[in-house]
């Protein structure tokens, strides 16, 4: 048995040469050494702890593969939301992004960033001191799963960051990389190969692959699937530390992720298109799969100005290259309730292979497309499909010989409540918040964070609620007791006490909370904010006339007769009684505002706030009388600038409005 000093020479001296052979293999593609010496390394590594216990660390190469199978997943919250893209299908969308993103801007030119959009399951990595800590899925893109045990097999990840590229890198203390794991083709072909071999199902496509393979609970399967990883972003507290976009990719490259080589600077939207037209013909030849492009805005600063919309970011979009077509028999025209009470007409076909995947069916979005269609049940249709993308009809491509055109029904096909249409609108809707179509996922956008925040009732739960008949509305939600809860699957004693408690406290949340909750059409989180600060009392919402609703601030006729309609039906009335009577709060508490310093003031913001966030700071205008606005004007009192400022800057010294530093700023609200 070697000396303990001389053995931690040798085990260090092992992993060090390990970690470089890895990252030469599986990130650079450029390795050095036979596959049978890179094994005898490992072999003798293992042996050497095994005789050594003491010196065995965490971040050791033997470390990646490891541990029993758990019994499931924890799921954690994103300090940062993991925000889907908006996609293009065509070049003048393309360009329809650039003219918003010029407009929103003032820029005349863009500097884009564009980077292939692989096909395979987001990540997000955590490390402290350059150790990786957590690894969690995408998940909602609110919270994901924690799956580190399974993340640390794959080798493109590395373990620890060497503290010297830390510092060239100008990172310290913790930080975020996200990317995509992915499965190359040929270890896709050895997986469906292996499968058939032991008799087991073969694999529709790599991407269900590689995401069926970080979600298992056992490490070993995860392992065994030979996954990759591409990084292609970077966050230290929540921001991106660098100016720009490519120095992201470049840092992520010194830091020795690995990051796609095929990443190019853009200086206009004609570029872009030249770069996906080059890699649409050349995407095949790649050793994985990619189905479109993905386009940035590379200024962090015009990133930061350009924000967000409640679903995606207005600095970003991915273009999805031409999907996989086939014809198939449209056997019948269905219908499905979904949570909002929208009918939604679909197609059931004969089963057909597309891209991989059995496709039997397809939405039709609506009246207006089954008539632009002209389809009819018997009809022999085009379908298509691109990468994830919900399949969807294209064209007739045969009339059958009997043509019955299809109507929607006049009541809901599921609870029989008489089906509304707003003139002007497309969407037929059955407003009964308490249909059972409804009812799973309405429960569950009622509990959601932003809604009553009922933390712990998830699908699981919802849905053994339903199957034992427990609830049929959501004040039966208040009716629940200990030991009701209690006999649920994975529901013991104290879990259904910690439930019954978030139930309780959801009774106190305001107004405003209580009116996006119950699921009112066209009613989002910013419109209940209006309502309730303008009626107070949701009675009086449930009176109000179209007229009165229009008085309120960005209350159109289309979001007023929206709630007309929810509570022109019975069943909602008695609904709120319900829940009125169970003790749920149903008024606005006003806040008392902390003083009047900025009444009459209105400010707006531009670039990076170091101190605090962009939501933080209009917070606090409005804690103090003031508002905020989204553009200068003349009546713009000032105008506060952070780092890499845009063209709200330029435009207010144009005008003359005072501008403000982020420490001016600090001493108008330390007055």
């Amino acid at each position: 048995m070697p000396r303990s000093r001389d053995a931690a020479k040798e085990i260090e001296r092992l992993r060090e040469a390990i970690r470089r052979h890895e990252y030469l293999y599986y990130v650079a593609d450029d390795p050095e050494i036979s596959d049978a010496a890179f094994d005898r390394m490992m072999t003798q590594l293992k042996e050497l702890e095994a005789e050594n216990p003491t010196l065995v660390t965490p971040d050791s190469p033997t470390r990646r593969v490891g541990g029993r199978p758990r019994e499931g997943f924890q799921t954690v919250r994103h300090k940062t939301p993991m925000v889907s893209l908006d996609n293009a299908f065509s070049f003048e969308e393309l360009r329809n992004f650039d003219r918003r993103v010029r407009e929103l801007t003032g820029r005349e030119k863009v500097e884009y960033t564009t980077e292939h959009k692989f096909d395979g399951l987001s990540m997000s990595l955590h490390y402290e001191k350059g150790t990786l800590v957590r690894a969690l899925t995408r998940g909602d893109g609110t919270t994901g799963e924690d799956v580190t045990p399974n993340v640390r097999t794959i080798r493109a990840i590395p373990l620890t960051v060497d503290a010297t590229l830390l510092k060239k890198a100008g990172l310290v203390g913790t930080f975020e990389v996200r990317g995509e794991g992915i499965m190359t083709r040929k270890a896709f072909e050895e997986l469906n190969e292996q499968q058939e071999e032991q008799g087991g199902k073969r694999f529709a496509n790599p991407r269900n692959a590689a995401a069926g393979a970080v979600r298992v609970l056992d490490p070993a399967v995860t392992a065994s699937r030979k996954l990759g990883y591409f990084a292609y972003y970077l966050l230290v507290e929540g921001r991106v530390p660098k100016k720009r976009h490519s120095e992201v990719l470049e840092t992520l490259s010194t830091l020795r992720f690995k990051v796609s080589e095929d990443w190019e600077l853009r200086h206009s939207i004609g570029e872009v298109e030249k770069y996906i037209e080059r890699w649409e013909s050349k995407r095949e030849k790649l050793p994985y799969e990619i189905d479109g492009i993905v386009i940035k805005v590379n200024e962090i600063g015009l990133q930061n100005e350009l924000g967000f919309t409640s679903k995606a970011p207005r600095w970003a979009i991915a273009y999805k290259y031409a999907a996989h077509q086939e014809t198939t028999l449209i056997k019948a025209i269905e219908v499905s309730v979904g949570r909002t009470g929208v009918l939604t007409p679909f197609a059931v076909f004969e089963p057909v292979q597309i891209g991989g995947v059995t496709v039997v069916k397809s939405t039709l979005h609506n009246m207006d497309e089954v008539e632009r269609l002209g389809v009819h049940a018997g009809d022999t249709v085009l379908v298509e499909r691109a990468g994830e993308v919900i399949p969807h009809v294209l064209k007739v491509v045969k009339h059958g010989k009997e043509e019955t055109k299809f109507e929607m029904p006049s009541k809901c096909p599921v609870c029989g409540t008489k089906v509304h249409r707003a003139e002007g609108e497309v969407a037929y809707r059955c407003v009964n918040v308490s249909c059972p179509a409804r009812r799973r996922e309405s429960f569950l956008h009622f509990a959601g964070r932003h809604a009553m925040n009922i933390d712990g009732l998830g699908e699981k739960i919802v849905d053994q609620m339903l199957e034992k008949n427990l609830i049929k509305d959501f004040a039966d939600l208040y009716k629940l007791d200990l030991d009701t809860l209690a006999e649920l699957e994975r529901m013991g004693e104290k879990s259904a006490q910690n439930l019954l408690e978030e139930i309780s406290a959801s009774k106190k949340n305001s107004l405003a909370r209580l009116i996006y909750a119950i699921g009112i059409p066209f009613v989002g989180e910013r419109t209940a904010q209006l309502l309730a600060a303008h009626f107070g009392d949701i009675g009086k919402v449930a009176t109000a006339s179209p007229e009165e609703l229009t008085e309120v601030g960005e209350v159109g006729p289309k979001i007023a007769q929206g709630v007309r309609e929810f509570f022109s039906e019975s069943a909602n009335r008695k609904l709120i009684e319900r829940l009125r009577a169970a003790g749920v709060n149903m008024k606005e508490e006003r806040q008392a505002l902390k003083d009047t310093r900025f009444a009459r003031m209105t400010f707006v913001f531009t670039g990076t706030l170091a101190k605090r966030s962009r939501e933080e700071s209009e917070a606090l205008v409005a804690s103090h009388g003031g508002r905020t606005g989204s553009s200068v004007s003349k009546k713009t009192t000032y105008v506060v600038v952070g780092e890499d400022p845009g063209s709200k800057f330029d435009k207010a010294k144009s005008l003359g409005v005072p501008i403000l530093d982020e420490a001016g700023f600090e001493k108008l609200l330390g007055k």
